[in-house]
C-alpha cells in the first residue's frame, strides 16, 4: 500500500491531479510526465489518476483545454486593452507569441496531434479553438487582412515565431519584432 494514500485530503481528486499535472507541465514537457509522477506530485496513490483519467492522453487533453482557455483569455484581454485596430492586431499577435515562449510545454501539449487531433478536437477544445480563431480573424479582418488565407498566414506567422522562440531560435524580443515587421508589411498593402 502506498504511503501517500493516507496523505490525500483534497476536496476533489480530479482537480488536485490536474493542478499537479499543470505544475509539472510548467517545468517539463508532457512526454516526460507519467501518471505515476502526477500522482506523486498530488500526494495520492499511484492508482488514483485512473479514477478520473483512462490514461496519460486523457489527462493531457484536459491540460490542453485549460491551456487553450488561458491562451484565448490572454489574446482577448490584450486585444481589448489596445486602442487602434493595428494596435489590436499587434497585441493579439504578441500575446500569442508570448504565451508560446512563457509556457512552452503547455503550448506544445495544446497542439500535440495525439492530444488534440486535428479536425477532431474534444468537445471542450472545439469551442476554444473556434474562439481563438475568431479573435484572431476579427482583428485581422478589421485591419484589412480580409481573406481566409490572410488570417491563416497571420496565425501561421505568430505560431511559427512563438514555437521557434520557445525552442531558443529567437529571443522573445526578436520574435515580437519579426511579427511586427511582417504585420506592418502586410498592412501596407491593404
Amino acid at each position: 500500500m502506498s504511503s501517500s494514500i493516507g496523505a490525500y485530503h483534497h476536496g476533489s481528486l480530479a482537480s488536485a491531479l490536474e493542478e499537479a499535472a499543470m505544475q509539472l507541465l510548467e517545468r517539463m514537457p508532457a512526454s516526460e510526465i507519467s501518471l505515476r509522477e502526477v500522482a506523486r506530485a498530488a500526494n495520492v496513490s499511484h492508482n488514483a489518476p485512473y479514477h478520473h483519467f483512462a490514461d496519460r492522453r486523457g489527462l493531457f487533453k484536459v491540460l490542453a483545454e485549460h491551456s487553450m482557455a488561458d491562451l484565448v483569455a490572454q489574446v482577448k484581454n490584450d486585444v481589448a486593452a489596445a486602442e487602434t485596430t493595428r494596435e489590436k492586431l499587434h497585441a493579439g499577435s504578441a500575446a500569442y507569441i508570448s504565451f508560446a515562449v512563457n509556457r512552452p510545454y503547455a503550448f506544445q501539449v495544446m497542439y500535440d496531434p495525439t492530444v488534440c487531433i486535428p479536425g477532431s478536437p474534444s468537445e471542450q477544445m472545439a469551442p476554444l479553438i473556434q474562439e481563438l480563431e475568431s479573435a484572431l480573424a476579427t482583428v485581422a479582418m478589421s485591419a484589412g487582412l480580409n481573406t481566409v488565407a490572410d488570417v491563416q498566414a497571420l496565425w501561421g506567422l505568430v505560431h511559427g515565431l512563438g514555437t521557434l522562440s520557445a525552442m531558443g531560435h529567437f529571443t522573445l524580443k526578436e520574435a515580437l519584432a519579426a511579427a511586427d515587421a511582417m504585420i506592418a508589411r502586410a498592412l501596407a498593402n491593404t
